[in-house]
C-alpha cells in the first residue's frame, strides 16, 4: 500500500494539482513547439543560416526550460521533492541556466535583427556561433555563483522545486541579485528595446512591417518581470508574509516563456515557419525568403 505524502504547507488538494497540472502542460506544448524548431533546422537545409543559429539557440535553451518544468510537475504529484538536497542544487542551476541562455539568446537575435534591418550588414557563421556560445557561457556563469555561494538555491514555495533562496534578504543575496538582474535582465531589455525601436523606424520609413517590433520585449517583461519584480522586493521587504501559493505564480508564469518564444522566434519567422512547413509536409512555400530575416 503506497503512503500518500502530505500536502506541502499552505497548499490545499486542488492547489497542488493543478500547479504540477499546469507545469505539465507549459512543458509539454513549449517541448513540442522548441523540439518542433531544433528538428526543422536540423533536418532543412534552408534553415541553416548564422541568423537561424540564434534561433536556434533560443530553442535549445527553451527546451531546457521544459525539462526542468517537467521534473517540478513530476514532483508536484509526488507533493515533495524526491531527489535530495544535491538534486535540489542541480535543478536550480539547471533552471538558471536554460533561463538566463533563454534571455541571453533572445538579445543576441534582437542585435542580429537590427544589423539585418538597419545596417544592411549580413550575419557570418563564426560571429553567429561566437555569440552563441558567449550566451551559454555568460549563462553558466551567474547559474553556477549560487553553488559556490554568492546567492542560494534553495525550494520553492511548493516544495516540489528548487530556484534561487530568496526567502532571507540578506547583504549577500541583495549583492547577487543586483547583479544579476542588471547583467542578465536590465542590459538584454536595453538592448531588445533600442534594437527594435530602430526596427520599427526602419519599417514605418518604408511602410512594410515584417514582423511585431513590440512582442520580444514585451514577451521579456511579460513572462519574466513578475518573477524579478518578486526577487526584487525581497531584497527590500520579507516576503514570506505572502502567501506561499500566491510565490508560485510568478514562477508558473516564467514558464509560459518556451511557447511564447516559439511563436515570436520561430513561428513567427515567414523563413522559419516556411520550414517548419516543409518539414512536417515535405512540401515548399514558394518562395519563403531565404535572406532569412522575415523575422
Amino acid at each position: 500500500m503506497v503512503t500518500a505524502h502530505p500536502l506541502p504547507e499552505g497548499f490545499t488538494e486542488i492547489e497542488v494539482f493543478a500547479i504540477g497540472t499546469a507545469l505539465l502542460v507549459e512543458a509539454l506544448l513549449g517541448f513540442c513547439l522548441n523540439g518542433l524548431t531544433i528538428i526543422s533546422f536540423r533536418k532543412i537545409k534552408e534553415l541553416r543560416t548564422p541568423s537561424n543559429l540564434l534561433v536556434l539557440s533560443v530553442a535549445l535553451a527553451d527546451c531546457g526550460i521544459c525539462i526542468n518544468a517537467f521534473v517540478a510537475a513530476f514532483s508536484s504529484f509526488l507533493r515533495y521533492w524526491p531527489y535530495g538536497s544535491d538534486g535540489c542544487q542541480i535543478h536550480g542551476f539547471h533552471g538558471f541556466l536554460t533561463a538566463l541562455a533563454s534571455i541571453s539568446s533572445s538579445a543576441a537575435v534582437a542585435w542580429d535583427r537590427y544589423h539585418h534591418y538597419c545596417t544592411r550588414s549580413r550575419l557570418q557563421w563564426s560571429t553567429a556561433a561566437s555569440m552563441m556560445v558567449f550566451a551559454w557561457l555568460f549563462a553558466a556563469f551567474w547559474a553556477v555563483m549560487p553553488l559556490l555561494g554568492w546567492g542560494e538555491y534553495d525550494y520553492e514555495p511548493l516544495r516540489t522545486c528548487c530556484t534561487l533562496d530568496y526567502s532571507k534578504g540578506d547583504r549577500n543575496y541583495v549583492t547577487f541579485l543586483f547583479a544579476l538582474s542588471t547583467f542578465n535582465f536590465m542590459i538584454p531589455g536595453f538592448i531588445m528595446m533600442t534594437a527594435y525601436q530602430s526596427i520599427h523606424q526602419k519599417f514605418r520609413k518604408t511602410g512594410h512591417f515584417k514582423f511585431n517590433t513590440g512582442l520580444p520585449l514585451k514577451t521579456l517583461v511579460i513572462c519574466w518581470g513578475p518573477y524579478c519584480l518578486l526577487c526584487s522586493y525581497a531584497a527590500v521587504e520579507n516576503v514570506m508574509f505572502i502567501p506561499a501559493k500566491y510565490r508560485m505564480i510568478p514562477a508558473l508564469i516564467a514558464k509560459t516563456v518556451p511557447t511564447v518564444d516559439a511563436f515570436v522566434y520561430a513561428l513567427g519567422n515567414e523563413n522559419y515557419r516556411g520550414g517548419i512547413w516543409q518539414f512536417l509536409t515535405g512540401q515548399k512555400i514558394e518562395k519563403a525568403e531565404v535572406d532569412n530575416k522575415s523575422k
